[in-house]
């Protein structure tokens, strides 16, 4: 009895743990059917604004009219009168170099100068002073003796003719009138012609070099005095009064920094796209915030190694009123290509390319639809759409769980 009681109360029991577990079932198998497929997706909306293509680069600041001025020759520094940073103006006398052995050099090539002048100018008229008087002498007398030979002869014919004279009495005269002939011919051509073309050059090339030798004096002299070419400021002063320099070495730099020269450098797959008055800005590490404007003035000819970039060098003038910038400073240079307003525009990483084409994958409820678009303008993050999307579409940029999507898959965002 107690037995088969036992064995009924458990009928029930085991009816709904049977139901139990065919409802957990149903709701696994349930939940396995329904499962979320969908990717998660991070998107974007189109939007309506501007865009900039840009080419940033990095740069050096120049003087537009700039002065150096170096050693002629080996010298001590005697005085320096102006300071690194000193406003000077055009001939105002800024250092002066020892000058004496530079003083007597060019006395010695002045000298040799005026030596070579005066042998070219007796060369030219025949010899000197007191030469060409005693050759008019010579000449005077070697004429009176010809003339005094032709009247000799003359006389001795006409007796030869009368007998009074011999034949060799004649053949005499005739001789001394040759020889005086002679005599008065070779005067002439040595009052026309006495230095031959070869002795002339030599004495024009040696009032030549004298000349050279004297500029280079002088030039070496005004050198010593050094003085401002242009109305600017002191940059760059290497010496001290009482040093020595040898010959090249820097004295000064002066420039006018109210106007100077940025020249970039911009990397070889970037110079063909440059046109000269493109827009660039210019900033400067030392002064956080502040934006130089200016327009390109000229674009690269060439490209060339520098460091380990091939680049092209475009320069730009930039305002300097206030003096901020300062030669041989680095800056950094931005170039604005082109510019366009209200247009379309979507991030960079959205547009993707296939076979050349760009496209888009646009999310069209929770699914990805493959959209083929025309773009124009890029920058670092953004690319302009000319064609294929409209304002405020949503574009896919990634999945944000590291699987692939593409034209079908299925998204959530």
């Amino acid at each position: 009895m107690p037995l088969n009681g036992n064995s009924s109360a458990s009928q029930p029991w085991r009816w709904w743990l049977t139901a139990l577990a065919i409802f957990v079932a149903v709701i696994v198998l349930a939940a396995f059917v329904h499962r979320d497929d969908s990717v998660p997706v991070r998107t974007a909306v189109v939007g309506q604004g501007a865009i900039r293509s840009l080419i940033s680069t990095n740069g050096k600041i120049e003087p537009v009219n700039n002065f150096e001025a170096h050693a002629p020759v080996a010298a001590s520094v005697r005085r320096v009168l102006v300071k690194e940073g000193d406003s000077v103006k055009t001939g105002q006398l800024l250092v002066v170099l020892d000058d004496a052995d530079a003083r007597a050099q060019s006395a010695r090539a002045e000298a040799q100068l005026k030596s070579a002048q005066a042998d070219l100018s007796a060369s030219e008229r025949g010899g000197t002073q007191e030469e060409v008087l005693s050759l008019d002498a010579q000449l005077s007398k070697a004429g009176v003796d010809r003339d005094s030979a032709q009247r000799k002869l003359d006389a001795l014919k006409k007796l030869e003719q009368q007998g009074a004279a011999s034949a060799g009495e004649v053949r005499e005269a005739e001789n001394a009138l040759a020889q005086a002939d002679t005599q008065l011919k070779f005067l002439r051509q040595k009052q026309t012609k006495r230095y031959s073309n070869a002795e002339i050059a030599r004495v024009e090339a040696q009032r030549v070099e004298a000349r050279a030798a004297y500029d280079a004096a002088q030039d070496v002299l005004g050198k010593s005095n050094v003085r401002a070419p242009f109305d600017g400021i002191v940059y760059s002063l290497p010496v001290k009064q009482g040093g020595f320099v040898t010959a090249g070495d820097l004295l000064l730099q002066v420039a006018d920094l109210r106007k100077v020269v940025v020249r970039a450098f911009v990397d070889e797959p970037d110079v063909a796209r440059l046109a000269v008055g493109d827009s660039i800005q210019v900033t400067w590490d030392a002064i956080p915030g502040r934006v130089w404007q200016a327009t390109l003035t000229a674009i690269p000819s060439t490209v060339k190694l520098r460091v380990s970039r091939n680049v092209g060098e475009t320069t730009s003038i930039l305002d300097n009123k206030d003096l901020k910038l300062l030669p041989n400073i680095n800056v950094g240079v931005t170039i604005v290509i082109a510019e366009h307003d209200n247009v379309l525009v979507v991030p960079r990483e959205a547009v993707r390319m296939d076979d050349s084409r760009p496209y888009v994958l646009q999310v069209a409820g929770h699914e990805l639809k493959r959209r083929n678009v025309e773009t124009s303008l890029s920058n670092l993050t953004q690319i302009e759409i000319t064609a294929g999307l409209s304002a405020k579409d949503v574009v896919a940029i990634n999945s944000l769980n590291g699987k692939p999507i593409g034209d079908g898959t299925t998204v959530r965002y």
